[in-house]
């Protein structure tokens, strides 16, 4: 070695040296061979490692790179998890139970196992006499499932020994003494027993598992069990089907969703008044083609049960109009006429100029009419309002000549005509309710307008109307008839005994079958009415002249 003179430096010398010459490094160690074969991937997981000679492995080269990475892994591992990373892993973890787990979970899976070999032998076996066993294929014991399989055998013990015996197409079995028939008592009693399986599911017949049942004792079960299902589909059909208060059944909410869809309705609004007959609602107007629907309406639904109003048939079962297409047996075909008949007296009502309310449209048992009030608050009935004593006075005018021209013009009687069925607005009465109205030709038509006459009298003189006629008197001023002041008992067998002899009139009898009386009364009554009708014309010329 040489030094340059003023660099400090030393220049190695190349001249050969005496001594022994050691052996050239090679570029290549031993473990970047190796890492080199491993990460191939040409290599041969079979190829034994390259051996090494101890040159390679005592190179300082080598030690000083296996020492860096191991260096760089524990500062790796102290930076990511701490100083104590290797002892908190190996302190938090409890293996204690893994044994057990994985032998519980084993057992499990034996089990299920075995319970499919049992389902297999079955399944090959059938019921055949020679049998094949799979039980050197089973997992687990007999004796660790021993009380498993001995509850289930009790249990088809059991249903087994409740099958009732069977008895051949001959009908008996056996001879002599030992002989029995199908009609034995032990048999037919299992029979019955296995019968009550076949009741309906919501009859709680409990356990019968070897109970011999009597063929009485079964056939009031039976009988029983059927009255309840019976009574349960009815109940809830009724409850499916009926419109009763203010609800509404689905059918019915059907309709009136189809008259919104179809804009006749812009939107249904809550409850106005519910009856014994049928429920009123709020609707605001929509419209209909080239018709306008009012702004405000009033949707009338008909109650689909009988239960409040039973009397229906009264008024139209004896209505020429309706007579033909009359069914007591059959509640929703009632429901649509009673409907439709409103429909039509309403109408007629509407052309005679009677204040009522008019008639938008009718779908089955849903009757669609304007609306009497203003902004949502309908009119107050007669019996809720508050008047002057001139009002009252108005009003009872007013009702007066409505009843007379709905008997004259219409040809009609409204038949339940009381302050609930009048309402007040815009300083005039509105009849409503027409659906039980009638015509003079029915039956039981006087009689209906005299108990409306007797409640428009007492309701007005409670009023202190002044000068309110008795309620024979105002009979026979709308009626034009002349019946004969007295009680109302008295007046009303004057009023049936007519109706009688007018419907015996009205059914095509000759005049030979009645008493003379009767038409000598007649034509007598028509000469009086002649005779005062000529004595008020007279005095009328008089006061003329």
């Amino acid at each position: 070695m040489e030094t340059m003179e003023g660099s400090g430096l030393a220049v190695l010398d190349h001249s050969p040296v005496a001594g022994p010459v050691p052996a050239p490094v090679p570029t290549t160690n031993a473990w970047t061979a190796r890492k080199a074969a491993s990460t191939s991937p040409w290599n041969t997981t079979g190829q034994a490692p390259t051996p090494c000679s101890l040159t390679d492995v005592m190179s300082e080269e080598l030690a000083k790179e296996l020492h860096e990475e191991e260096k760089g892994t524990f500062q790796k591992l102290a930076v990511g998890s701490g100083s104590d990373f290797l002892t908190a892993q190996t302190d938090d973890l409890d293996v204690s139970d893994d044994l057990l787990l994985a032998q519980m979970l084993q057992r499990e899976f034996d089990l299920e196992h075995d319970q499919m070999l049992r389902m297999e032998e079955r399944k090959v076996n059938g019921d055949s006499r020679v049998t094949i066993s799979f039980e050197n294929y089973r997992m687990v014991h007999p004796a660790e499932t021993e009380d498993s399989s001995e509850s289930d055998e009790d249990l088809e013990d059991a249903w087994d020994h409740d099958k009732p015996v069977t008895v051949p197409k001959r009908g008996y079995t056996g001879r002599g003494q030992n002989m029995v028939t199908k009609h034995d008592a032990k048999i037919c009693g299992q029979k019955n027993s296995a019968r009550m399986m076949q009741f309906p599911p919501d009859f709680h017949s409990g356990d019968s598992v070897g109970m011999v049942l009597p063929n009485h004792v079964y056939n009031s079960l039976k009988v029983h069990s059927y009255k309840e299902d019976h009574r349960s589909h009815r109940v809830h059909d009724k409850k499916e089907i009926s419109t009763a208060e203010q609800a509404i059944d689905p059918k019915t909410r059907l309709l009136l969703y189809k008259l919104v869809n179809a804009e006749i309705l812009e939107c249904i609004n809550g409850s106005i008044s519910t009856g014994k007959e049928a429920c009123v609602f709020h609707a605001f107007g929509g419209k209909m083609g080239d018709l306008l629907v009012p702004s405000e309406c009033a949707i009338k639904v008909f109650k689909t049960t009988l239960n409040e109003f039973r009397t229906r048939d009264r008024y139209i079962k004896e209505d020429f109009r309706f007579k033909d297409r009359f069914s007591k047996l059959n509640p929703r075909k009632i429901i649509k006429l009673w409907a439709e008949k409103e429909m039509h007296n309403l109408n007629r009502m509407r052309r005679a100029g009677i204040p009522c309310p008019e008639v938008v449209l009718l779908r089955k048992h849903i009757l669609v009419m304007s609306f009497i009030g203003q902004n949502q608050q309908p009119a107050k009935k007669l019996k809720d309002i508050k008047l002057s004593a001139d009002q009252w006075q108005q009003a009872y005018a007013q009702c007066l000549d409505l009843m007379c021209r709905m008997y004259r013009d219409c040809h009609l009687i409204h038949a339940d005509l009381s302050e609930y069925n009048m309402l007040w607005h815009n300083s005039q009465i509105w009849f409503i309710d027409v659906s039980q109205s009638v015509e003079p030709q029915h039956p039981h038509a006087l009689e209906f307008l005299y108990r409306d006459c007797r409640n428009v009298c007492q309701f007005f003189s409670s009023k202190g109307v002044p000068n309110v006629p008795q309620p024979h008197e105002l009979f026979n001023k709308v009626s034009e008839m002349d019946i004969q002041a007295g009680e109302d008992k008295d007046c009303l067998e004057q009023i049936q005994t007519y109706e009688k002899k007018e419907e015996c009139l009205s059914h095509g009898m000759s005049q030979e079958n009645f008493a003379f009386d009767y038409f000598f009364e007649r034509s007598k009554l028509k000469q009086e009415r002649q005779k005062a009708k000529e004595a008020a014309n007279s005095e009328d010329e008089e006061d003329e002249t």
